[in-house]
């Protein structure tokens, strides 16, 4: 619903603490699995890496491990004026790392306790839904929305 002057209703208060609640809780996953690419978890995360890409495997959890910390950074700190276009980048960053997480769904390669073909399937049940999360929790699917509207007027 539109406010006078076309601008968007005020949301509710419950709202915009849940979607600060899940802004913040990505960021702080995020902070944790980019910190886990570089130090702890850096064999696990190598396990998601293709054999067919043609880069080393810890060139590419390196550099995925300090993408994961500036978008972690992001969605913590950015402010509220940018925080639509983070989301739509951390949503574009879960689907740039899809294709290796069906990889090693495809290949059987176990990692981070997926040992079987069934939990690495569930797995990527999970991968639409954090893309989701991160474009409600930013406002990012509302400025999508927005846009395309424009653009038909």
């Amino acid at each position: 619903m539109a406010a006078p002057g076309g601008a968007a209703a005020p949301r509710s208060r419950a709202a915009g603490a849940a979607r600060t609640a899940v802004r913040v809780l990505l960021g702080a996953f995020l902070l944790l699995a980019g910190i886990g690419h570089l130090t702890f978890a850096r064999e696990e995360f190598q396990a998601q890496v293709p054999p067919w890409l043609p880069l080393d495997p810890d060139v590419v959890v390196v550099a995925s491990g300090i993408v994961e910390l500036a978008l972690g950074l992001a969605l913590l700190l950015a402010p509220r004026r940018v925080r639509p276009i983070v989301g739509i980048v951390v949503a574009a960053f879960f689907v740039a790392i899809l294709p290796g997480n069906i990889a090693q769904w495809a290949e059987g390669r176990d990692g981070f306790g997926l040992d079987s073909d069934a939990a690495r399937a569930i797995r990527l049940l999970f991968q639409p839904l954090l893309v989701v999360v991160a474009l409600w929790s930013t406002g990012g699917w509302a400025a999508i929305r927005r846009r395309l509207r424009d653009r038909r007027r």
